[in-house]
């Protein structure tokens, strides 16, 4: 099975944050590249895990839904949640990536 070739549920949205996990009781920082309401794409150190292990997330505060490893290719991985993180949630999490990327705002004062 080609991994481009699998349908989506739901659209991914590019993210670009460093996120803490745990894999196997073991905390691992991993680069969040994608998320989705049913999974995400992450980047970590080849090795750091094996498909079906279990993955907990938390993305700016927020906890994702558990997760298990679904592919790996090298040092990228998919990760299918077992429940659904809700839309409003992940448009929160774009919303302050965007705001983060675009530096202070200044506002005039009149």
């Amino acid at each position: 099975m080609n991994l481009h070739s699998i349908t989506r549920a739901s659209e991914r949205r590019p993210m670009s944050l460093t996120v803490k996990s745990r894999v196997r009781s073991r905390v691992v920082f991993v680069d969040l590249i994608d998320i989705s309401e049913g999974g995400c794409k992450i980047r970590a150190k080849a090795g750091f895990a094996e498909v079906g292990n279990r993955v907990t997330m938390k993305v700016n505060g927020i906890n994702a839904p558990l997760g298990t490893i679904a592919w790996i290719e090298g040092q990228v991985a998919g990760v299918a949640f077992e429940g659904a993180m809700h839309p409003a949630v992940i448009d929160y999490l774009c919303d302050q990536q965007d705001s983060h990327d675009t530096g202070p705002r200044l506002r005039r004062i009149v």
